[in-house]
């Protein structure tokens, strides 16, 4: 049966995932890591659980994705499982920081890879790209499926290659990686929970497809096979990834440092090869801003749909593309890459977006209960989501004690999405 042409398949909507997951956080994130946690095999632990973390996750958002056919998310998913307050507040932080600030992430990320190359202002270059980026998704559908795509295959090619040369090449530090017993006194110090926040983020995306709901042709089949396919493929190319990473350029090397894959590729090839070796870093991370500027606007336009406040984001073009959306969340990603620090747009980030993943997932027990018809069963359900659950409260419960000021930050966007939510529907609740 051929797709509609406002339409993608499973490929397109795999590739999504793939794209939206593979990012900043794999690149970047260990270093911060490796400030606190400093086994291989804790480290190693840190990649696999948070990557058995998102594979519940998706399970999840296959269910829910497949019993509400509507596109937006968890702004969807919690309007209806709980309270279209709760809905509007993820919905909200979506359209605030939930993709904004991952893209401007990805940009920053971007342009330290090519701090040595290019002889260009960084923040100047991560607001370039994205600006690119934006117009290109601005079109219409085939454009943007077709850029992800060719985008996503580059960038799994590359780091195939990467894990690939990584294992058959002779490390040059001896001995880096550390497989000694004390990597069991790591993992229960509050700073174990602290680095699952960085992973869970690296691997942030694995929902992808769910956003897009309407864009997506069969979705209670296709949309389950994106959502699954695509984290299972990225957790495996992860947990190898940093395998290569502790074994090619060891830890001391690694730790407190941003970009990791341009240490790791001048132990590799050199200084000169590690160049190239970052050009084509920062070129596939492309593909994850190109993602998410595909995705995020789909909830604002949901927003907007249901709420006076964002009705001037409604506005689609000849090709059903919600520009005015699309080009909102870029000013805002902008916004932030020229008044943030990476570490600190990335735990902020980090806290608000598990608390609503972690209201999605335990709103699976409610729609059982309701006892529904449903095109998707989770076949994991209920042990994979207790899994989701319990990980997001452990790490939710130590980012508040141990980084009170951005989960405070977090708290406080929510605060400002009440307000928004007053104003747009004329009452608090």
């Amino acid at each position: 049966m051929p797709v509609h042409p406002r339409k993608i398949g499973a490929r397109s909507a795999t590739a999504l995932v793939i794209a939206n997951m593979i990012g900043t956080g794999v690149f970047t994130s260990l270093g911060f890591q490796l400030e606190d946690t400093s086994h291989t095999v804790s480290i190693l632990l840190l990649w696999i659980l948070g990557g058995l973390i998102a594979l519940a996750g998706a399970f999840s958002y296959a269910e829910l994705g497949a019993y509400f056919k509507r596109s937006g998310g968890e702004y969807h998913y919690l309007s209806e499982l709980y309270h279209p307050l709760v809905g509007y507040l993820s919905g909200w932080v979506s359209l605030t920081v939930g993709f904004a600030a991952p893209i401007a992430l990805a940009a920053m990320a971007m342009s330290a890879y090519l701090a040595e190359s290019l002889p260009i202002s960084s923040t100047w270059m991560a607001t370039v790209v994205i600006l690119l980026v934006t117009l290109i998704h601005s079109v219409n559908i085939r454009r943007s499926s077709r850029f992800q795509v060719a985008t996503t295959a580059l960038k799994v090619i590359l780091i195939f290659g990467f894990i690939l040369l990584g294992f058959i090449l002779a490390p040059s530090i001896p001995n880096a990686l550390d497989w000694s017993p004390g990597w069991r006194h790591d993992i229960v110090l509050p700073a174990f929970a602290v680095s699952l926040v960085y992973v869970t983020y690296a691997y942030s995306g694995w929902n992808a497809a769910a956003y897009i709901v309407d864009e997506i042709h069969e979705p209670a089949r296709n949309l389950p096979r994106a959502l699954i396919l695509g984290t299972l493929v990225v957790t495996i190319l992860y947990v190898l990834l940093h395998w290569v990473f502790l074994r090619q350029a060891g830890l001391a090397a690694l730790s407190g440092k941003v970009e990791v894959g341009q240490v790791v590729a001048q132990q590799l090839f050199g200084r000169a090869g590690g160049q190239w070796i970052s050009l084509a870093i920062a070129l596939f991370l492309v593909s994850s801003i190109s993602a998410m500027v595909w995705v995020g606007p789909r909830v604002s336009l949901v927003m907007a749909e249901d709420h006076r406040f964002w009705r001037f984001l409604q506005y689609r073009n000849e090709n059903g593309i919600p520009v005015r959306a699309v080009w909102f969340q870029s000013a805002l990603s902008i916004l932030l890459v020229w008044t943030g620090t990476f570490e600190e747009v990335l735990l902020y980030c980090g806290f608000i977006l598990q608390l609503f993943a972690f209201l999605a997932v335990a709103g699976t027990f409610l729609l059982r209960k309701r006892k529904v018809e449903l095109p998707y069963r989770n076949p994991t359900h209920p042990w994979f989501p207790i899994l989701f659950i319990l990980a997001s409260i452990w790490i939710l419960s130590f980012l508040i004690i141990d980084r009170p000021t951005e989960s405070l930050f977090g708290i406080a966007n929510l605060a400002a999405g009440w307000i928004t939510y007053r104003f747009s529907t004329n009452r608090w609740i």
